[in-house]
């Protein structure tokens, strides 16, 4: 398979594995009232599932990684485009200091050399390694995309996620009036790339009237509306190489391939009416009835006309915020819908790296409004906008924006709001002691069961899962023993115990009858 070779690539390519893990700070819950138009924000979570996680992509990424490593079902990402446009909110061109002092730091003396594209490329490749992580064995990520850097994205995606799980490149129309201006061409799409995890199923598209004018019912057929399909083997069938007699005697010879169906079930279909013959008995006609149609395949080209455009996306969000919005090409709710109806079920988990307006946010409240689902969201945004834009969005829509004749009723929902922190482990690789000991034992209770955490009254007990009860004995301003003494702490019953603290004195054999594994504090702690 061809892969992609850069400046930096060496020093970027298991980056990922050293992206320090940084505790979430929650800073507010919001909880709407869509009824009143109004909702409050609260110091305690919601503990809703939705979060809005501004910071670093990269190190919020590495943050989710205990709580929902293989959990996320529908990613959906629309990263810089890599245009050399610096003039917009987003620094198009992978010069945002942020960026840059990273690639200093990661890539060093090297990255003096990077062209534009190097840079993004050793942007790109460790999200694009985290969020595969994050993906659900069932999963699927969308990634918007122009031309500067389609040809990359596919390289490295084929080498991230397989080639053999890339789906297809779907066209989405922008905008449907010419450029005038534009230099050459003018481009009117974007692509977006989507690859999947081996188990994912794509979904339908919903049927419009346009999809159901080819249906009618001209013989009063009691199954309703139908039309014509093809009886022909699609493939070579020796074996269904058979003539049909109709009912005046007439002979239908087989098609060249021969008959989708074999002859006892083509008289079963004729009988009961779902093969009908022709006029002039020269053919016979399979019906397709409206009623059994759930959807119709997903195609490569997505219209502006059915999902809108940048231009009504941009009308959208001066709506909501009732003035300007720095946003260039947001993009519409229906595009994200389609992306989440056909890579998701109704209480799945829609990740969106870089949210920037909150859009992805914005659709999940919607459907879950249109369908009664318990969709959650997680968006992350690096940029110091992320709560009076993204955020704000979230809470306009939850609650209902606009005013007289154009006013939207609110979604309803709820969010949680939280700022990158410290990181969990110093520079030495021993638990920071200055991250709060309740942020440590929820990363220690993740990383063992990848289950929800509650606060436990015992100090050191963690929880029970599957039979195992997790204990984790440490003190910030001494070392910890697991010994005889210690085990008079252990008061829940279990089948088994893992035990973490900084030593252990207890006999081997003493601890194999009692089903007990120790785990040495910070050694045996997981890694992200």
């Amino acid at each position: 398979m061809p892969t992609l070779h850069w400046i930096g690539k060496e020093k970027v390519i298991s980056h990922h594995q050293d992206v320090p893990y940084r505790v979430l700070e929650h800073k507010y819950g919001f909880k709407a009232d869509p009824l009143s138009g109004s909702g409050e924000e609260q110091k305690e979570p919601t503990n809703s599932g939705n979060k809005i996680i501004h910071g670093d992509n990269l190190e919020a990424l590495k943050s989710l990684l205990p709580e929902y490593e293989g959990k996320v079902k529908c990613i959906y990402i629309d990263p810089p485009y890599n245009t050399g446009n610096e003039g917009w909110i987003y620094n198009d061109n992978v010069n945002h200091p942020k960026i840059k002092k990273w690639l200093g730091e990661v890539v060093g003396k090297d990255g003096e050399d990077l062209t534009r594209h190097d840079k993004w490329l050793c942007m790109m490749y460790p999200r694009l390694k985290l969020l595969h992580k994050l993906l659900a064995d069932d999963g699927a990520i969308f990634i918007s995309i122009d031309d500067n850097e389609q040809a990359n994205l596919k390289l490295i995606c084929d080498e991230i996620f397989g080639v053999r799980n890339f789906l297809g490149d779907i066209i989405w129309q922008h905008s449907i009036q010419g450029k005038n201006d534009a230099k050459g061409i003018s481009l009117h799409h974007n692509h977006t790339l989507i690859y999947s995890k081996p188990n994912f199923q794509i979904g339908k598209i919903d049927r419009t009237l346009e999809h159901n004018v080819a249906y009618s019912n001209p013989d009063n057929d009691p199954k309703g509306e139908w039309r014509s399909g093809d009886v022909r083997s699609p493939n070579l069938r020796e074996n269904l190489k058979y003539n049909i007699i109709t009912p005046s005697g007439k002979i239908i010879s087989a098609p060249e391939k021969g008959w989708r169906w074999s002859e006892s079930l083509v008289k079963e279909k004729i009988k009961i009416g779902e093969i009908k013959f022709s006029k002039d008995e020269n053919k016979i006609i399979r019906k397709i009835y409206l009623s059994e149609q759930k959807g119709r395949v997903v195609e490569s080209i997505w219209f502006g006309n059915d999902l809108g455009t940048t231009r009504e996306a941009n009308s959208l969000l001066k709506l909501i915020f009732e003035n300007e919005v720095p946003f260039d090409t947001p993009k519409p709710t229906g595009l994200i819908e389609r992306i989440i109806k056909v890579s998701s079920d109704k209480n799945d988990i829609i990740l969106d790296s870089f949210s920037g307006s909150g859009t992805t946010g914005h659709a999940v409240l919607k459907l879950n409004k249109e369908d009664g689902g318990n969709r959650k969201f997680i968006l992350i945004e690096m940029e110091d906008y992320a709560n009076d834009i993204t955020a704000e969005r979230i809470i306009r829509v939850a609650n209902g924006y606009g005013i007289g004749s154009k006013a939207i009723e609110g979604t309803g929902g709820e969010f949680d709001f939280y700022e990158l922190g410290l990181p969990l482990f110093d520079e030495n690789q021993n638990l920071n002691e200055a991250v709060d000991l309740e942020k440590i034992r929820e990363y220690i209770w993740f990383s063992e069961t990848r289950s929800s955490y509650e606060s436990r009254q015992h100090e050191y007990e963690l929880g029970i899962k599957d039979s195992t009860v997790y204990y984790f004995i440490y003190e910030k301003d001494r070392l910890t023993t697991l010994d005889f003494d210690a085990l008079e702490l252990i008061k829940t019953k279990g089948e088994q115990y893992v035990i973490y603290a900084d030593n252990c004195l207890l006999p081997a054999e003493f601890m194999a009858k009692k089903n007990i594994i120790f785990k040495k504090i910070p050694r045996d702690i997981t890694r992200f």
